[in-house]
């Protein structure tokens, strides 16, 4: 997920603009922190969570899984924080004990969410939902312009329910079916996938990690997310359109490529829609967490595999459907992952890093100009750990700056082809056609496309802005 050293060195800048800060720290702890960043062991914290980002960055080098070197950098920080507070005294004993709780919850509730989220896209991959719609696209004998935009407008959609990751991939499949070898095309209309999966995972609640984040954490309501549509849709339009010129003319040869949905393929459909009405009216209506919405449909979802793996058997039919099979092919590299990197952030916020890098970049630059940076910088450094961050900093923004922050950490890591889950997916799937130097010939578009949804968002939502928009603290 994370390829590019230029994230460590981005990072790493962001941590010592704030370095001024940190020698003048007191050991003083408040409500929010302890007050250790000007310690040894606020450096240490650092440090170690460089070191393991680094070997992140370097994960397909050292063919070392993603979520290896950020669980151990999780488990050495807070041991490190708990041995600090014990030998230090002054500290309540549990201290340590429920800061760790704190953050081991808020992630409990995202991992069973997930775990939900990609049962289901298993759950339909496996009734042949995805193929079905890639066979029907590559049978239509579409010409490559028609393609670069139906491949787009649909991923820009469909990345508002599923990640942006599962949605590249889909569509990526289908451009590779009728690319015929055509590299120009296919590096054209990759790139049209990165952005638009991206900009389409910003405006649902469901559409990205991040957004989901944001929800859970009451930061933005679910309807209100509503409002990065129209950002969102001139942050994908903007580049699309440039690019579309330098599209080749011309049909690809057209191919027959028949897959036909498995039974229930239909009905798995529809209780994933159920399971979104649910889940967010549990939590608009009832006051329910989103996780209570998502296990409720997990258990619809047992009950109708059960009933259709007893038709399928009754058959003579050999059925996978069987959901704790389908549970076992979750992307478990990626949610330990994603528990390694909020625990890893989750110990910077104790020692206090957070807090400080807080007051230097929200209250100094100003919340507006603070959030445009942390979407750009999400080019580098995946959104997850940024956004995470900025939840846990908590800076006292209004809804208009908390939908700007997600809009922008949702859709500056299309600037580069390194800066998203699904850049690197697909540089992978590409089979060598799509490259970070060809995307990055492009980045001056997708930066445009990136700097006018910004001005949109603040002319079209100017309402939820009830600070200023060049608010720079409390």
């Amino acid at each position: 997920m994370l390829m590019s050293c230029r994230r460590v060195l981005i990072l790493v800048a962001l941590l010592l603009a704030s370095s001024p800060l940190l020698a003048s720290t007191t050991a003083s702890a408040t409500a929010e922190h302890f007050g250790l960043a000007g310690t040894w062991v606020g450096w240490a914290t650092v440090a170690v969570f460089l070191i393991a980002y680094t070997l992140v960055v370097f994960e397909e080098k050292l063919h070392l899984p993603k979520s290896k070197p950020v669980l151990l950098g999780a488990g050495t920080i807070w041991l490190l924080i708990a041995g600090y507070l014990t030998a230090a005294g002054g500290f309540p004993e549990d201290a340590a004990k429920h800061a760790f709780e704190a953050v081991f919850l808020e992630f409990t509730q995202l991992f069973f969410f997930l775990i939900v989220a990609m049962t289901f896209v298993s759950a339909m991959t496996e009734r042949n939902v995805f193929e079905s719609l890639r066979a029907e696209l590559v049978s239509r004998g579409l010409s490559y312009r028609a393609l670069f935009w139906l491949t787009g407008i649909i991923s820009f959609f469909l990345s508002a329910v599923l990640d942006n990751l599962t949605t590249a991939l889909i569509m990526s499949a289908v451009i590779l079916a009728c690319a015929a070898g055509n590299t120009r095309f296919v590096t054209l209309a990759f790139i049209n996938l990165v952005i638009a999966a991206n900009a389409g995972g910003a405006w649902c609640a469901f559409g990205d990690i991040t957004t989901l984040m944001v929800w859970q954490a009451h930061r933005v309501e679910f309807f209100q997310f509503f409002r990065i549509f129209v950002p969102s849709v001139v942050n994908f339009l903007v580049p699309a359109a440039i690019m579309y010129f330098a599209v080749p003319l011309g049909t690809p040869p057209s191919a027959r490529d028949d897959a036909d949905l498995k039974p229930g393929a239909i009905g798995v459909c529809v209780l994933f829609g159920v399971t979104i009405a649910i889940t967010v009216t549990g939590k608009q209506v009832l006051h329910m967490p989103t996780v209570f919405g998502m296990m409720f449909g997990l258990a619809l979802l047992g009950a109708y595999a059960f009933q259709i793996k007893r038709r399928e058997t009754k058959s003579n039919v050999d059925s996978a459907f069987n959901i704790f099979q389908i549970i076992a092919k979750a992307e478990w590299d990626t949610l330990l992952f994603f528990f390694g990197v909020l625990m890893c952030v989750g110990g910077l916020k104790a020692v206090g890093i957070l807090a400080l890098a807080s007051d230097h970049v929200y209250t100094v630059w100003g919340h507006t100009w603070a959030n445009v940076a942390m979407g750009t910088l999400s080019a580098v450094v995946d959104n997850i750990p940024i956004m995470y961050a900025v939840l846990q900093m908590n800076p006292p923004m209004d809804h208009g700056q908390w939908l700007l922050i997600t809009l922008t950490a949702g859709v500056g890591g299309s600037m580069l082809s390194v800066g998203s889950a699904a850049g690197v997916a697909l540089m992978g799937a590409s089979k060598g056609h799509y490259t970070f130097m060809g995307h990055l010939r492009w980045s001056w578009a997708i930066a445009l496309g990136y700097a006018l949804s910004i001005l949109t968002h603040l002319w079209w939502n100017a309402t939820y802005f009830t600070n200023g928009i060049g608010h720079a603290g409390p």
